[in-house]
């Protein structure tokens, strides 16, 4: 199983995240924290496999609020038995006291959302960080033992040339990150970049996507990381555990606000609103707002959609014979191939993920 807090709290909601998340506000995040900490202690019935934090930022959390919650954590979860700790951060969020905090309190790997290294792209992206201070905070989490650290990347941005996204491969290339996330923008309901969109005021392009996500591709293998997933590329052995899990089809545990579970089969989600979270953890003990039984059917599909993100690819035995007839064709397109019993798309079938899995299910 694996067990993840949504921690919703933001200086700043950025023009494109879609993710529950809201500036503290009025929130007693003391409250917050003691809600999430009973939450574990009430939902936690077997040791996770992996354990990540995500937001929101949950590198924000005060030294005291971080303490906290991990302490509570340790009273719940044997921190000895996960394969890896992974907490997100934005640069601006810590020094290095509250990276070796990080460490102190059991994380093994922290994923910084950087987004970009260019600054006119920082600032359409409405993030809080400049690229000097992005820079640094890799060399703060190394000299604070951090074992692994990602820098997620985000291409495709209004304004970004290929220039640009050339210069940020390039950069994050040098900082030597064990692990960098490669994400295509994507236009998400409810958010400004989505309301920019529907008046007109930006555009998407298929082939403009795909020539970052190649160059992409391209820069990153060549330095040595393994392109293991659509989006993510790893130096050997810091492959995201957590992840992996996800895109495996295991079990997980969601916890906080707007938290999604997948259990034997049920999946369930918190409510999405911090302080109604709060008030029913306290008075009902649980926050959960609406659930349902994944049938056979659906998780064949979610396992054909993501399994054919990885580099692994998906089993034959998940098609029908129709689908096995198109997956025989995307090979002889040169865009996948079958190796034994397993579908693997390749090349530029990698940056049709979506469409081809739309075909397959």
């Amino acid at each position: 199983m694996l067990l993840y807090l949504h921690i919703p709290f933001c200086h700043r909601v950025c023009p494109y995240c879609s993710f529950y998340k809201h500036t503290p506000g009025d929130t007693s995040i003391g409250s917050f924290v003691d809600a999430l900490a009973a939450e574990a202690k009430s939902r936690i019935t077997e040791n996770p496999r992996t354990l990540y934090l995500g937001g929101g930022t949950p590198s924000m959390l005060s030294p005291g609020h971080l303490t906290r919650l991990f302490t509570a954590l340790h009273d719940t979860v044997d921190f000895s038995k996960l394969d890896e700790v992974t907490l997100e951060a934005n640069p601006a969020t810590f020094d290095a006291a509250k990276a070796k905090l990080f460490r102190e309190l059991g994380v093994t790997r922290v994923s910084l959302g950087i987004q970009s290294f260019t600054p006119h792209v920082l600032e359409i992206l409405g993030r809080e960080h400049s690229v000097a201070q992005a820079s640094e905070s890799v060399s703060i989490l190394r000299e604070a033992g951090i074992p692994s650290v990602n820098i997620d990347l985000m291409f495709s941005i209004p304004g970004q040339s290929k220039d640009d996204w050339e210069t940020t491969l390039r950069h994050a290339i040098s900082l030597n990150p064990d692990h960098i996330s490669a994400y295509n923008l994507t236009y998400e309901e409810d958010t400004a970049f989505f309301e920019s969109l529907r008046r007109g005021e930006m555009r998407e392009n298929e082939d403009h996507d795909a020539e970052f996500f190649h160059l992409a591709d391209e820069l990153l293998t060549a330095a040595g990381f393994d392109h293991y997933e659509t989006s993510n590329y790893a130096k050997p052995g810091h492959h995201s555990s957590h992840n992996q899990g996800y895109w495996r089809g295991e079990d997980y545990l969601g916890l906080g606000p707007s938290a999604v579970s997948t259990l034997d089969g049920v999946r369930w989600k918190n409510i999405p609103d911090t302080a109604r979270y709060v008030a029913q953890i306290h008075s009902i003990g649980h926050a959960l707002t609406e659930s349902e039984t994944l049938d056979a059917k659906a998780r064949r599909i979610e396992r054909i959609a993501l399994g054919l993100r990885t580099k692994d690819g998906i089993s034959l035995d998940l098609l029908s014979p129709e689908s096995r007839q198109r997956a025989a064709h995307f090979a002889s397109e040169g865009i996948a191939r079958i190796e034994g019993d397993r579908l693997i798309l390749i090349d530029h079938g990698r940056a049709l993920v979506d469409p081809i899995a739309a075909e397959l299910v």
